[in-house]
């Protein structure tokens, strides 16, 4: 057996998530049925982050063993091959160790969402960018944005749902700046709450349209109550951009 780690690119908006699903199409699975084709046997493909419904990629990393031991650009154009059929493209496989592990060795994770405020629809971007049809301060938001830094109890961000065992998360970056026409937010941290970035997004964007102040974004982060957030951002303009490992 031959461990892999794979660079991937994907636009998740045909995807119920990076997770296998039972009777949903995943990521996961995608790639899993491409390695079977290439490898004869089908074996379980490891994400660095499970991203959810609609979410894309530019640089998800997994890893997978297979059985013959094929030279990694082999790999990256045999799977690219048999995944030409959907909108996932393998940008790099490397040979590993076999103690690597995409998830558990990874150091940070950064995410962009993008957000585009006219009114006009989008032509282009459906899907991939989260529109807002009135003008957005982002100077306010960015300076909101600050006092989310460091570790905090993030529960007022934390989805229902979220299988963490601790709200408590340290953000090393979150920033945000006009793009354009754009307005980008970029988070890193080692690791993230479910829907922790979409719950901040939604209450920035608040801040932006000025319904919402900065010391009002504290006052919800220091409720710890998930009533307290605003209105969840959709995954349309959210991006997993790079997944970090120690050299």
């Amino acid at each position: 057996m031959t461990r892999y780690k794979l660079t991937i690119e994907y636009d998740g908006g045909s995807y119920f998530g990076w997770q296998r699903q039972k009777d949903q199409p995943s990521i996961q699975q995608a790639i899993e049925e491409a390695c079977m084709a290439l490898d004869g046997k089908r074996p379980t493909v490891f994400g660095a982050g499970r991203t959810d419904s609609g979410v894309h990629a530019l640089g998800q990393v997994a890893h997978v063993d297979l059985v013959k031991g094929i030279r990694a650009d082999k790999v990256r154009d045999g799977l690219n091959y048999h995944l030409a059929n959907h909108p996932i493209t393998i940008l790099d496989a490397q040979m590993v160790d076999d103690e690597f592990h995409a998830r558990f060795d990874a150091t940070s994770r950064t995410y962009l969402y993008r957000i585009i405020d006219r009114r006009p629809k989008l032509a282009l971007d459906r899907g991939r960018v989260w529109r807002l049809p009135v003008k957005l301060d982002a100077d306010i938001m960015h300076h909101a944005a600050g006092g989310l830094l460091g570790k905090h109890d993030f529960t007022t961000f934390r989805d229902k749902q979220c299988q963490s065992k601790s709200p408590i998360k340290t953000l090393d970056e979150l920033t945000v700046m006009r793009v354009g026409a754009e307005i980008h937010i970029h988070a890193k941290a080692k690791s993230f709450l479910h829907r922790q970035i979409r719950s901040i997004t939604g209450t920035l964007a608040e801040v932006g349209m000025g319904k919402l102040t900065a010391k009002g974004v504290m006052d919800a982060l220091a409720a710890r109550d998930r009533t307290a957030c605003s209105p969840v951002a959709p995954p349309d303009g959210l991006y997993l951009m790079a997944v970090g490992y120690e050299e």
